[in-house]
Parts: structure tokens; C-alpha cells; sequence
């Protein structure tokens, strides 16, 4: 009996309890103030009326940067690719989302620190031909692409007081798919910075041409 009494008295309430943050892609867990009763509900009532001061907070290791590839969006965002993108255009980005509004999937590529300039990409079903293409789906001032599916157009967008000048690539793939590869400026870029693009945007649509299959 007196071993058992002894170590009924050594029991006592445990303050115990953990809370969640999640950082960085990690789940980090810190003490809080708790009981987890070890003693009897009396114990706990004892430890809870006079806790432990807890210890001072310990600054989390910096979370390790990590990045998701393009494709792990879903949708029209599997076509594209950041290191092609840079490749192709000597833009940067590292953010992307997709998105689907009937037959149209759309996957929009940012830097993570601004909203522009992006690039966007559309593809939707058509059964339209490439007569059709040409007649009703180029805009108007577009140039004739060559070597990209079955017709294929490349256009200026003007900007406006939101979002700056841009670049659009169309075109009717081969698998009956109206593409569309649109690249946007911050507000106040130049028609130089436009022309410097162009040619890279068409490279990539012909990429992404090929990705598609």
C-alpha cells in the first residue's frame, strides 16, 4: 500500500497541448497553455488554477522555398512550362492557376510578387476549319503566322489605363483546338518591348503546339 500511495502522489496533472501553424508547405506545432489529466480531475483543477510559466517562444527555422512546376495547376497549365517560358521570352515566372468556363480551359502564369506582366494561355474545342479560322477568328492588323498548326495569326493588344500593351498568338490546331497565347505588359510599356517579344511568344506557341499533340 505505501509503494501504491507513493505513486499516486508522484502522478500529477501534465500540462500538455500543442496548437498548429502551418508554414511554408511545413506543420509546425508550439506548447500552449493545457492539462492532460494524469491524477484525477482534482489534479487537473490544481494545475490548470497555478500553471507552469511556459518557456519563451523559439523563432521557427525559415521554411525552405520550394516550386511547384506549371503543370501541377491542372487544365490548359499542363501545356506550359516555367523554364520553357523563360527560355523562349526571357521572362521569369513561378505562380500558376488554372481555370475552365465551358469548353475554354485557361491557365495564367505570374511572378509571385506582381500581377504583370503575365501570360495566359486559352484552348478551347471548335469545329471550325482553317478557312473559317481565317475568315471569323483572326482579329483585325493581325500577321499571318507560318509553321503553326493549321492557320495562325499573331497580334498587338493595346493597353489601357489597367494593364499595358501585349501580344497574342491564335491558333486552329490540328486536333480541332483554338489556341490562344497572350502575353501582357505593365502599364507603360513601350511598342519596342513588344516587338522585342513577339518572335519568342510565337517560338513558344509552337512548344506548346507540340505539347499538345
Amino acid at each position: 500500500m505505501t509503494g501504491s500511495a507513493g505513486s499516486a502522489r508522484a502522478r500529477q496533472a501534465v500540462p500538455y497541448s500543442a496548437v498548429g501553424i502551418a508554414l511554408g508547405g511545413r506543420f509546425l506545432t508550439t506548447a500552449a497553455a493545457g492539462c492532460l489529466v494524469t491524477a484525477g480531475m482534482a489534479g487537473c483543477l490544481r494545475a490548470a488554477a497555478d500553471p507552469a510559466p511556459l518557456p519563451a517562444p523559439v523563432a521557427p527555422a525559415a521554411p525552405v522555398a520550394t516550386q511547384w512546376p506549371a503543370a501541377a495547376a491542372g487544365g490548359a497549365c499542363q501545356l506550359l512550362d516555367y523554364a520553357s517560358i523563360e527560355a523562349a521570352i526571357k521572362v521569369r515566372f513561378d505562380v500558376a492557376a488554372a481555370s475552365q468556363q465551358g469548353k475554354t480551359s485557361t491557365c495564367v502564369v505570374q511572378h509571385s510578387d506582381a500581377s504583370r506582366p503575365d501570360l495566359t494561355l486559352a484552348v478551347t474545342a471548335t469545329s471550325a476549319d482553317a478557312a473559317v479560322f481565317r475568315s471569323t477568328m483572326v482579329p483585325d492588323k493581325a500577321q499571318k503566322v507560318s509553321g503553326l498548326g493549321k492557320a495562325a495569326y499573331r497580334a498587338r493588344i493595346a493597353g489601357n489605363k489597367k494593364q499595358g500593351p501585349g501580344v497574342e498568338v491564335g491558333w486552329l490546331s490540328a486536333s480541332k483546338r483554338l489556341l490562344v497565347l497572350r502575353f501582357t505588359f505593365p502599364p507603360g510599356a513601350g511598342g519596342g518591348e513588344v516587338d522585342a517579344i513577339s518572335t519568342g511568344l510565337v517560338n513558344l506557341a509552337k512548344q506548346v503546339d507540340r505539347a499538345r499533340g
